[in-house]
This record gives C-alpha cells, structure tokens and sequence, in this order.
C-alpha cells in the first residue's frame, strides 16, 4: 500500500467516525431534550442546569479518557457538548463583570460554555442585583487572584446578598500588551488597565515601559476600548480582548508570575447538592474577645474538616470589629462537615452558609 492510500484510508476512517460522533451527539441532544419534558411536567418551575451533576460528568469523563488528549483538552470538549444540550433545555443568561473581553467573561464561559447567553455589567454590585432580581440565571465575579489576593468587593457584597455560590473557576491569567497600531514601547506615553493587572505586571513595566503613566481603569476590556481609541497609549488586556477591539500585541504574556491565576465564583439563587468533591463557603462573626477566632476554628479541626481559606473583612457595623470569611473541603451536607457547623454555631454570633459547591473541574 501506498503512502496515498494509507492517506486515505485513515482519512476515510476519520470520516466514518465523524458521522458516527454527529448521530450520537444529535441522540445525547434529543435525550436532553426528552429531560426537559419529564421535568417540565413534574414542576413547570423545575432548574435544568444543575452544577453538581456537571460537575460529576465532567470528572467521570475524565477519568474514563484514554487519551491521547488530555484530560483537561477531552473534559472541554465535553463542556461544550453539554453546553449545547443545556440550551435545547433552558437557555441560560449569565451576568458577568464586563465589558466584553474581560477575564471574567472568559471565566464565565470555561464554566457554562458557549452556548449560553453572557451580558455584561459594569460592577460586581450590579452582577449580584440581576441575578437576585432574576434577570439572569447566573453570575460570575472575581474572588481572587494568586498574586494579588482578594477582590474584596466580592466579599463585602456577600455581608448583604440572598445569592448562593454554586460553583467556582480558576482561570491562568495572561497578560498582553496591547496597541492600537504596532510601535515601539518608547513611544507608549500612558497604560490602561484594571488596578490588579498593572499591580501584576508591575515589574515589567518598572523594567520595560518606565516612562510610560499607569492609569488604572474599571476593567481591562475597557483599557482596550480606550487604546483603540486614543494614540501613543497602551493597554495591559487578555488575547480576547486584543481580538475584541482590534488591537495589535506589542508584547505577549508580561505577568510577573508564570502561574499567575485568578479564581472566579458562580453565584445563583439556588443551593447546588453534593457531587463528591466540594467545597463551602462559610461567613463567621464573633466579638472581639481573647481567643474569640481559636474558639471559631476549632471545631474543624475536631472534625478532621481541612480550611482552605480564611479572610477577615470589617463587619461596617461597629469599628475594629470583623467577619471571617472561609472556606473548606466538603458540602455542608456531608456529616463532619454539618457537625463541625453546628458546633460553631454555638461559639459565632453570626454563621452564614455562602454555598456548598463543586471544586473546580476544568
């Protein structure tokens, strides 16, 4: 046989499977189409996205690949599988920090895929205020990024919120520098971008653009909306971002840390369950007295349940006095999970459940 004829038949064969792959993606489509009758008929107010079952998809799916892709490349394809299928069920709307371009809305689209609707929003407030109002199914804020710590926004709006986390992201963050036109980096005489993302670039600039201001703005989609406007400027944005507003890469990846990542919460208005690998989010407040946050912790680690994250915030209601913010592994349904939260119930003056949801698969 031929170099040609084994071209072609393995050219064939690949044929053969794509039409295989698009009857069996049509039937997962139909199947999920026949869900949408049975839940309909049982509660005409029935939820079709359920982020627990996704999440247990997408980890089944990984371990069951054979490669040779990879386990993260195989469980993307399936996101957008099930993307598609979701949206024959119930379109969703997801609110996120915008405009568009931003890392949020990127993040907001690794979770949910592309088949949904994003709609972008000016501020972390306004994201929480459509989804409470039910004009979007879901949200997307930032929480926390490796470099730079917490987005304390995010976590002040929770003091006040009804919403539920239902679901995280971590998303690898590249930064671009960007222009409206190519030129050299002696002629850029400002830098847009968010404030984080001047902070996480902040030595290379020093090393690279010195002469050049930093000039913080509400978001790195709008420094790129800005740099396509303006000349002799630049913009710290993502790649979407460059593609969105047609800008040029003077310089690719300038973040100061290789492993620079940002993690993302998923906020709605219904609790997810238990899908096997969980985490909770918990707000604690006690009084200031000696031992008052030793008191608050302890009973984790008397039920063996690992923290995997603790912030303090001003509580806004008596000053030098703080809530916690925590998180740690497990749903709130699981049992050393449940004891430990009742056990701090007696210490707290106030305990408050943020949500029990799936760790990040993707």
């Amino acid at each position: 046989m031929s170099e040609q004829d084994s071209l072609e038949t393995i050219r064939a064969r690949i044929d053969a499977l794509d039409e295989r792959l698009v009857k069996l993606i049509s039937e997962r489509a139909r199947c999920a189409q026949a869900v949408a009758r049975v839940k309909r008929a049982g509660d005409p107010r029935a939820e079709f996205y359920r982020p627990d079952r996704e999440a247990r998809i997408l980890r089944r799916i990984q371990e069951m690949n054979p490669g040779p892709l990879d386990d993260e490349e195989m469980g993307r394809l399936f996101r957008e599988i099930m993307s598609a299928c979701l949206a024959l069920e119930e379109p969703l709307k997801v609110a996120f920090l915008g405009p568009e371009g931003t890392f949020t809305q990127a993040a907001a689209l690794k979770h949910f895929g592309h088949s949904v609707t994003t709609v972008p929003l000016g501020a972390i407030d306004e994201v929480f205020r459509e989804v409470e109002s039910g004009a979007a199914h879901y949200g997307v804020v930032p929480v926390e990024n490796s470099a730079e710590g917490v987005v304390t926004h995010t976590l002040d709006r929770f003091m006040q919120s009804p919403l539920s986390i239902c679901g995280e992201v971590a998303l690898r963050i590249h930064h671009q520098l960007l222009a409206a036109e190519p030129m050299e980096r002696g002629r850029i005489e400002r830098v847009y971008s968010h404030q984080q993302s001047l902070a996480q670039c902040r030595e290379w600039l020093d090393a690279n653009l010195p002469q050049a201001e930093r000039i913080p703005v509400s978001s790195n989609a709008a420094a790129a909306r800005r740099a396509a406007e303006e000349k002799g400027v630049a913009a710290i944005a993502s790649e979407a971002a460059a593609e969105r507003y047609g800008l040029h890469t003077i310089n690719a990846n300038i973040e100061d840390s290789p492993d620079n990542t940002t993690r993302f919460l998923v906020i709605g208005r219904s609790a997810s369950g238990p899908s096997g690998h969980d985490k909770t989010s918990l707000l604690l407040s006690t009084s200031n007295r000696p031992g008052s946050l030793f008191r608050l912790l302890e009973p984790f680690a008397r039920a063996d349940v690992s923290l995997t994250r603790i912030e303090s915030r001003p509580s806004h209601c008596v000053n030098w006095d703080y809530v916690f913010f925590i998180d740690v592994e497990g749903h709130e349904d699981d049992d050393k999970v449940s004891k430990a939260i009742e056990a701090v119930r007696k210490e707290a003056d106030l305990v408050k459940v943020l949500g029990s949801y799936p760790r990040a698969v993707l």
